[in-house]
């Protein structure tokens, strides 16, 4: 770790949580937790690294970090760099800082794309493989794969979702976690903290990055990509992503290994826990 990151929290000798400074000033939250391959896991819009809560076990074969995304969590708030483009460089900076080399990256829903549009920029250096899950790389595309609601560039879907979290946070904050579930309604053990983490990211931030995501078109990266890849998919055919969108970003990545949980919406990695924690550990271990 170099002076860019500062040590806020020390919890036992594998846990320390503190800031990353980005290169345009923005503070960072990140968790590092255990030794070993990095793991870099990268949350969705509108969520916060806590989301990936039940995939901290893996600490004890990896080294996992988590970070929030500038506006999400304990990152500053901030009025600028609410693109994807910003937040890969945050990435960046987060790699750098935390002198990770041979790290997996994987991005959940706009995470996702965040990491594509990081290796889009920066190429694989550092990079042994990505991870994607529930990631759509191109919401408004009209192509049959996209299951997106703003599919086909539905710009009145996309400004209606924008206009209602204006009017009614914790309303809009209740759908979207229910939402996310294949159930469509979030477990009681869920859903009190997965609202609370949706309420801390800043309003401004969030219509900024949705706009600019829905518009962003990464399917050129896929085929491009030469480092091993794993798609992790549910069946979120309501909310964001789900299987054909998975088949398709999975068939577009020379090598990609697709994975289906079929009894998971949005959050694979927390209604299939077991499953999508020992597909991923499978993964991380078989890297050269």
């Amino acid at each position: 770790m170099d002076d860019r990151f500062e040590a806020v929290e020390t919890l036992g000798d594998d846990h320390v949580g503190g800031r990353v400074t980005a290169d345009d000033g923005a503070r960072l939250w990140v968790d590092v937790h255990g030794r070993g391959r990095p793991v870099l896991l990268v949350h969705g819009w509108g969520a916060s690294s806590a989301f990936w809560r039940r995939q901290l076990c893996l600490a004890d074969r990896f080294q996992v970090v988590t970070l929030d995304l500038r506006g999400h969590g304990r990152s500053n708030a901030v009025p600028r760099g609410h693109t994807l483009e910003r937040l890969a460089r945050d990435l960046r900076d987060v790699i750098r800082a935390l002198n990770l080399d041979r790290a997996a990256l994987v991005g959940w829903s706009l995470g996702g794309s965040v990491v594509l549009e990081h290796l889009r920029l920066f190429g694989a250096a550092r990079l042994a493989a990505l991870g994607l899950v529930e990631s759509c790389p191109y919401p408004f595309s009209d192509a049959p794969w996209n299951g997106h609601r703003l599919r086909d560039r539905n710009m009145a879907a996309m400004e209606e979702d924008l206009r209602r979290m204006a009017e009614d946070r914790t309303g809009y904050g209740n759908r979207f976690v229910d939402g996310m579930f294949l159930s469509c309604r979030a477990p009681a053990h869920g859903r009190q903290w997965m609202l609370a983490e949706h309420l801390r990211a800043d309003a401004g931030a969030l219509a900024a990055l949705y706009r600019d995501y829905a518009r962003r078109d990464l399917t050129p990266v896929l085929p491009a990509i030469a480092l091993p890849c794993l798609a992790m998919y549910g069946l979120a055919r309501h909310v964001r992503a789900g299987g054909s969108t998975g088949r398709f970003v999975a068939g577009s990545i020379p090598g990609a290994r697709l994975v289906t949980l079929e009894h998971s919406g949005h959050l694979p990695f927390y209604e299939e826990t077991d499953l999508f924690n020992r597909e991923l550990s499978a993964f991380l271990s078989h890297l050269p």
